[in-house]
């Protein structure tokens, strides 16, 4: 049996967990604070009608100030549960952003790190925090009022026929035309619109933080925006998107709809006029002025309906929208965990038949590549640019999975080894290094928790990171980053390079000019043995070792 497809509101309220029954609760309340707001017209209705009955002898309508404390009551009951139901689904909304961030985040740690060279760790983090910003808002407003809504409309469309179907029917008609007008701008061939221009915006938030990135460059070269074809064709495409929505699809449409939402009472007095002689004649005029009365009344708040009808429209956009964000995060590839995991038996590195070809690629990083470095040996791989070294060096620590072949690290398949064991047992410094915004002691510290001052200040005198030190105000307790202190590029490769140091690995990785400072000793010699006896290391640039491997796949 084929399973029901569940809609995005129902995958959204997923992410509630515990605190879905707030959120229903929240909606509950919702709706019968909104019957509750209609029971004021009901008590105008009944004011007028015993009114107009003792006209002019006013004071014998002893009842009116019973209706006007009855209508009173109703008003604040109603503010009163709203305002509770909105205290509920704020709750679950705050709990179901909460979540969301936690379960993106938790997902993503489990992605190959090579899913994070092809996808902006800013683009991830806006998508996340976009999702749960519209979940937030989806869910602590707009549901409510959507529930809302649809009760409240169906009570006018019931109240409009109650007293005289004819005078309802003229409201009506005005918020039927205003209802046409708005859902054309939102059905049919503009329903696309909306995802298209989310799309937009995505990829200009991209392009903007590669922008961002490229700073110095453009400094540098005194280049302007223009020079960043990728960035100045998404705020291009992002501008266009939102030009042609406002102005050639909802010009018309919401004129339309303003007009006619405001101007219900217009329909309404053509339609008094012609059914007044009707009235003297059967000696029911005072019901058809309270009538009259009540519609003239009622139908100032059928534009509040209309536009809780629009958000409600928009808030369901809202969600479809905020699930293609989560969604974008959720359909990150999960690096496999093998079921029985197995345990490497020592420190060698073998790539046999190793073929890589990226995502989207047309052409393999990695052809047909075959070596084996044996534990205690240092081997560097050398080859050009863009030859496959760095591609290589990340097959290692299973940043990617091989298109074919065979990685095995110490006789076992990595694709056989738990992902943490892999971890420790390979240390890494790649071309581009990430410091985390702590202390250089944090920052080191990371490869080995449980280390000591003493031991991070050896790893760091290691990598030559003396002279670093001394100019910090800090030192060691240096702060890196916002509200701290910069680094200079081959500063924080020295950086990275004593947390490699201080993990000591049984094998290292190391990938092109960060080879030249990891074996750095006093004075000038650039390259040294491996730590241990049986330690390993894979150096890919173009150094002297102990052995050297061409690699070349241009």
């Amino acid at each position: 049996m084929k399973r029901k497809k569940k809609s995005e509101l129902g995958v959204l309220l997923d992410y509630a967990g515990s605190y879905k029954c707030l959120t229903f609760l929240g909606l509950t309340l919702s709706a019968v604070s909104m019957l509750l707001s209609m029971a004021p017209y009901i008590c105008i209705w009944l004011a007028a009608r015993d009114l107009i009955a003792v006209a002019p002898e006013w004071t014998r309508a002893q009842s009116v100030t019973r209706y006007g404390w009855m209508a009173f009551a109703f008003a604040v009951g109603g503010i009163v549960l709203y305002f509770g139901g909105l205290m509920c689904t704020h709750l679950a909304a705050f709990r179901t952003a909460e979540n969301i961030r936690k379960q993106g985040v938790a997902h993503v740690m489990k992605a190959p790190l090579g899913f994070f060279d092809s996808n902006a760790s800013g683009l991830i983090r806006s998508r996340l925090d976009a999702a749960a910003a519209d979940t937030e808002t989806l869910l602590a407003h707009n549901l409510a009022d959507i529930v809302g809504t649809v009760v409240l409309f169906l009570s006018m469309l019931v109240l409009m026929f109650v007293f005289d179907w004819r005078m309802g029917a003229a409201c009506l008609l005005a918020a039927v035309i205003s209802v046409i007008a708005m859902f054309s701008m939102m059905g049919g061939k503009n329903a696309g619109l909306m995802a298209e221009y989310q799309a937009a915006q995505d990829r200009m938030t991209k392009a903007g933080t590669e922008y961002v990135r490229g700073i110095p460059v453009v400094k540098i070269f005194q280049q302007t925006v223009y020079s960043f074809r990728a960035f100045q064709q998404a705020i291009e495409d992002y501008s266009t998107k939102a030009e042609h929505y406002q102005s050639d699809v909802c010009r018309v449409p919401q004129a339309i709809n303003l007009t006619f939402t405001e101007g219900a009472f217009v329909f309404l007095v053509p339609a008094a006029l012609f059914l007044a002689p009707e009235a003297l004649d059967s000696g029911n005029f005072s019901a058809f002025v309270a009538n009259f009365a009540f519609y003239a009344v009622f139908s100032a708040i059928i534009s509040t309906a209309l536009a809780k009808i629009m958000f409600a429209a928009s808030g369901m956009m809202l969600a479809a929208t905020a699930l293609g964000r989560i969604n974008q995060v959720m359909e990150a590839p999960v690096q496999e965990v093998p079921a029985n995991p197995q345990t490497p038996r020592d420190n060698r590195v073998e790539f046999q038949d190793v073929t890589f070809t990226y995502e989207g690629g047309e052409r393999p990083a990695l052809s047909h590549v075959s070596f084996t470095a044996e534990p205690g040996q240092t081997v560097a791989l050398v080859g050009p640019s863009g030859g496959g070294k760095t591609t290589a060096a990340s097959l290692i620590p299973r940043f990617w999975d091989p298109t074919s072949g065979v990685v095995r690290v110490g006789g076992v398949d990595v694709t056989w080894i738990h992902p943490h064991v892999l971890m420790d047992q390979v240390a890494f410094v790649f071309q581009n290094n990430r410091l985390f915004k702590a202390s250089i002691l944090e920052n080191v510290r990371a490869a080995r928790p449980e280390a000591t001052r003493e031991q991070v200040m050896e790893a760091l005198m290691a990598a030559q990171c003396k002279d670093i030190l001394e100019k910090l105000p800090e030192g060691l307790d240096t702060q890196i980053g916002t509200e701290g202190t910069y680094l200079s590029g081959g500063e924080q490769q020295r950086i990275a390079l004593a947390r490699a140091i201080l993990k000591d690995a049984p094998i290292v990785v190391l990938d092109e000019a960060t080879a030249s400072c990891i074996y750095t000793q006093k004075g000038n010699k650039k390259i040294r043995k491996p730590q241990a006896a049986n330690q390993t290391a894979l150096i890919f640039d173009r150094r002297a070792a102990a052995r050297l491997l061409s690699i070349n796949s241009i």
